[in-house]
């Protein structure tokens, strides 16, 4: 990314550049791309290609101020970081199921990043309701954030498992990988009916201390725990709502394909 798209790209998150790559202009910034840019799989149900490479994901997420999950969204936030002079190293994890079931390699991916205070860091702000902020990556007790209290714990063959409020969320390989790695997960996920992408819809963003998420033609606001649910009755307003709440502009309604 030259000087022009990286200040594109901090003007689309409403983030200044920070001065220097430090721990705390990380937060900054992950906070700000949470409050800015959606996580949804549109895509998956609009018959819209996913390229994996750095250029394609600035330009989804910039240009065209869409969002996208794990692939898209911490791929073209490391570009970012990387730009602003960050270490970063994309790592693959497996997420678990509702049972406690372990989904396939590169199932997502997440970011290990390095400040220049010294700082390790799990930058992850792809996985829909995760932490607000990044985690210390080599805290192994309890990490108080917006989004719940967090835990990395290490398993028996060197893995760490992400846990948020005591559940366990993925787990994290911490060998190191590229984007391209991830190709065989993100066609996955876009084409297998086994992929709960494929299965349904989701769009959802930070707004101040609520969680607004868009599901179908279902939308929830979540605040301290109480969630106010709202059908909505027509295309003309789901199309509304995904432009109102996540600046996103649709020619058509997103629908799960019934084959599916």
């Amino acid at each position: 990314m030259d000087t022009e798209q990286t200040d594109a790209y901090l003007r689309r998150i409403g983030a200044a550049r920070p001065a220097a790559p430090t721990a705390r202009a990380l937060g900054e910034l992950h906070l700000a791309h949470l409050r800015s840019v959606p996580f949804e799989n549109l895509s998956v149900h609009l018959g819209e290609e996913i390229e994996l490479t750095a250029a394609a994901l600035v330009a989804k997420v910039v240009r065209e101020r869409r969002g996208g999950f794990c692939y898209e969204l911490n791929g073209a936030f490391g570009a970012l970081l990387t730009a602003l002079g960050f270490d970063v190293t994309p790592l693959q994890a497996r997420v678990y199921d509702e049972k406690g079931r372990l989904g396939i390699p590169f199932d997502h991916l997440a970011l290990l990043v390095r400040t220049q205070d010294g700082g390790q860091w799990l930058a992850d702000i792809g996985f829909g309701a995760q932490s607000h902020l990044p985690l210390a990556y080599g805290e192994r007790g309890e990490q108080t954030d917006p989004g719940g209290t967090f835990r990395l714990v290490e398993s028996a063959e060197g893995d760490l498992d992400v846990l948020k409020d005591g559940k366990p969320q993925y787990l994290l390989d911490p060998r190191p990988r590229t984007l391209a790695d991830f190709t065989g997960g993100a066609w996955y996920h876009r084409t297998s009916p086994a992929s709960h992408f494929t299965r349904s819809l989701v769009c959802s963003i930070i707004d101040g201390d609520s969680r607004i998420t868009l599901s179908g033609r279902t939308l929830t606001t979540t605040r301290d725990g109480e969630r106010t649910v709202t059908e909505l009755a027509s295309e003309a307003e789901v199309l509304a709502a995904y432009e109102r709440y996540f600046g996103i502009r649709l020619e058509r309604e997103p629908r799960v394909r019934a084959s599916r």
